[in-house]
């Protein structure tokens, strides 16, 4: 599933090609996807110009003046500006025709994604309540340490609960715990300030060197047969059981935590 670095390449891939644009009219060829596409942006979104793309957590939201159309790739949807020529594959099923010739494309073979819609002023329900994003300055290890006050719950699922922090999903807690030399499973609550403080900071230095990778690894976002410039993970703990770890050699173990695989230095992390 893409996650948070993916979602702001993506949106940083497509910003050139889009802002300023206007949508002179939509082909939907699957209307219902994770949700039906939202009537309102099939009403409202044509004539509009695109004004600004933002990212929230792991969604995308598209501005114009008379609201926002809210994105989100699910486990395997895509978006990529084409010629409006280009022909439409199986599990291409919406297409933002757009004043310069080409096409918004969204394609999703699963068709977990979704193309909704938020009127101006207000936030949609799918936002509201989240927490503050990992890279803004509302984010630090005091900030952890007072949430996590009195928590028995691991603090990996502590780190991905969407209401305490957006956009740190499964690869990137993995890597940000082991960087902090934090156990997976050691309650939340038990945690220390100083290692709080040092969990978020190797949260932000994870994200930003994947969307930086994702920056400077962008192959395509306009060309028919391009997949989107996704970063190489290089990752030192997450997928890895039974390996060495790189930094003592001590093999990597995998445990359950909230039905997911969590993997973890024994030796690194405590």
């Amino acid at each position: 599933m893409p996650e948070l670095p993916e979602v702001e390449t993506t949106r940083r891939g497509l910003a050139p090609h889009l802002l300023g644009r206007r949508v002179q009219r939509l082909t939907i060829r699957q209307l219902q996807l994770r949700w039906p596409i939202a009537a309102g942006l099939r009403e409202h979104l044509p004539g509009q110009q695109l004004e600004q793309i933002e990212r929230r957590a792991k969604y995308l939201l598209v501005h114009t003046r008379a609201g926002s159309a809210l994105l989100h790739l699910g486990m395997s949807g895509s978006l990529r500006v084409l010629p409006e020529a280009t022909p439409a594959g199986a599990h291409d099923h919406v297409d933002w025709h757009l004043d310069s010739g080409q096409v918004l494309r969204y394609t999703d073979p699963r068709r977990f994604g979704c193309q909704l819609w938020q009127n101006p002023g207000q936030v949609h329900a799918l936002l509201a309540g989240l927490g503050p994003e990992p890279l803004s300055d509302a984010f630090d290890g005091d900030y952890l340490w007072q949430r996590s006050r009195g928590r028995r719950s691991g603090v990996k699922l502590f780190l991905m609960d969407q209401k305490i922090v957006v956009g740190v999903g499964n690869i990137y807690a993995a890597e940000a715990l082991f960087a902090a030399g934090i156990h997976p499973a050691r309650a939340a609550g038990k945690v220390s300030l100083a290692r709080y403080r040092a969990l978020a900071d190797a949260v932000r230095q994870i994200l930003n060197y994947a969307i930086d990778r994702g920056g400077t690894t962008l192959r395509d976002f306009i060309s028919p047969d391009g997949l989107p410039g996704y970063f190489e993970q290089e990752l030192f703990v997450y997928g890895r059981a039974g390996e060495a770890c790189k930094r003592c050699a001590t093999p990597v173990r995998s445990i359950a935590l909230g039905q997911r695989s969590t993997f973890f230095c024994p030796r690194c992390q405590r």
